[in-house]
């Protein structure tokens, strides 16, 4: 009995002995999967940033199609037509729409680039308008930071973005074409793909789940860049303002890029105003009207229509909208958001991951506590 007394005393002191011998290979562990995840993680953005022109009209075909199967699916619900009218719908009108947006950027962008050095020499005394409305320093500080600009890059940057689209608009519509035809034979082909039928529905579930996070995203942000560019562009046509459908477009397309799209658009308008007219009148009432706009929208339209389609940590916003731009561009932050949120619906159907969407998320809560997640049902 002693001897059994004995062993049982030793045990704990051989448990306490045994762990930090295993410590050390735990932290080697630990490290190894560190470095793989900074290896892969180094590969990725490098392969985002090589293969941008491949990787990129996709992209736009891929969130195009999105746009379209919300509208056709809206479609379906208020008339009850059969699928193949409301996708022919949906296809006509989007890349009707999309073509408009390429004709006006292409037919007016092009003569503003030409004209930016005129507006840019009249910029400064149009400056000195205002002197005797907000004060010498407010204005010294206009002056220091906005003439500063160089608006003919921005002018430059804009309109080769605007090119670059026109001249792979082609590429995306034959894209999107394809994407619709095989919109029914998809899910088969994942069933088909997965091998177990479980597996398979785990699959499509995650799917689905991204299909509708990103429907309702790119819908409802269309829907409010529409609203957000028609009263703009009311009140540019209004002033008199010259290239007025020019700027109802970059108001629309500038509303997809957060926090700083809304603030852009206001800009370009008013400070054309600022050297066109030879009053103030038409400069406030862009910036009073225009910028009211921008921020009952922002913060009360916008936030009340997404709800939580859109559950994303706000840091993470601008995160997400510096790397992406740093990666892909310009384009890269109209995408910035959409290609985030699929990031964080994928995430969160991955346990290993789930903890990193609960940290991107604005709440921690990730709305789909009911989805089983895919290595669970394994």
């Amino acid at each position: 009995m002693s001897q059994i007394t004995h062993q049982r005393q030793a045990d704990p002191g051989q448990l306490m002995t045994s762990d930090p011998e295993n410590s050390p290979s735990r932290a080697r562990l630990q490290l190894g999967v560190l470095r793989d995840v900074v290896i892969v993680a180094t590969l990725v953005v490098l392969g985002l940033y090589a293969g941008a022109n491949f990787l990129v009209p996709l992209t736009m075909a891929l969130l195009i199609n999105v746009l379209i199967l919300a509208l056709s699916d809206r479609v379906i619900a208020v008339t009850r037509v059969p699928i193949w009218i409301a996708n022919l719908a949906g296809v006509t009108v989007v890349l009707a729409g999309l073509f408009m947006i390429m004709y006006i950027l292409g037919s007016q962008a092009t003569q503003f680039a030409r004209s930016i050095n005129t507006y840019e020499s009249q910029f400064d005394g149009a400056v000195h308008r205002i002197t005797g409305l907000v004060g010498n320093d407010v204005t010294s500080f206009i002056r220091d930071n906005l003439v500063s600009i160089d608006m003919s890059y921005v002018a430059r940057l804009l309109l080769g973005s605007a090119t670059s689209l026109l001249n792979q608009f082609f590429l995306i519509s034959l894209y999107v074409a394809f994407l619709m035809a095989e919109r029914l034979a998809f899910r088969k082909k994942i069933q088909l793909a997965a091998g177990n039928p479980q597996l398979g529905a785990d699959l499509a579930s995650v799917l689905d789940a991204i299909s509708y996070s990103l429907q309702r995203y790119v819908g409802v942000k269309t829907l409010i860049s529409l609203i957000t560019a028609l009263i703009s562009y009311s009140i540019f046509k209004a002033l008199g303002l010259e290239y007025a459908e020019t700027w109802a477009v970059l108001t629309f397309a500038l509303n997809f890029i957060p926090s700083i799209g809304s603030i852009i658009a206001v800009i370009f308008p008013s400070m054309i105003a600022l050297v066109q007219f030879e009053t103030i009148g038409p400069f406030l009432v862009i910036v009073l009207g225009c910028g009211t706009l921008q921020f009952v929208i922002g913060n009360f339209l916008d936030p009340a229509m997404l709800g939580r389609s859109l559950n994303m940590s706000t840091f993470l916003v601008i995160l997400a909208l510096t790397f992406w731009t740093t990666v892909w561009g310009l384009i890269g932050a109209f995408l910035s958001v959409p290609l985030t949120v699929c990031i964080l619906i994928i995430f969160s159907h991955i346990p290993a991951l789930r903890p990193v969407a609960v940290l991107m998320s604005l709440d921690g809560q990730l709305g789909d506590d009911s989805h089983a997640s895919v290595e669970d049902k394994q």
